[in-house]
């Protein structure tokens, strides 16, 4: 973590962050994204028709 001094004597600290990661145009998703897509689409199904039922 790198720390530095304000003018005021006041300590900042700034988080390590990780290296990004640029996908390439071609490259595929993997099945586990393929998988959280399917359950959130059934999920926002499933809440479209608990309020369709109890309006």
């Amino acid at each position: 973590m790198q720390v530095t001094q304000e003018d005021g004597g006041r300590l900042n600290a700034f988080a390590k962050e990780p290296r990004m990661v640029v996908m390439e145009a071609g490259e595929r998703s993997t099945s586990s994204n393929k998988l959280l897509l399917l359950g959130g689409v059934v999920l926002v199904l499933a809440l479209v028709a608990v309020a369709a039922r109890i309006s």
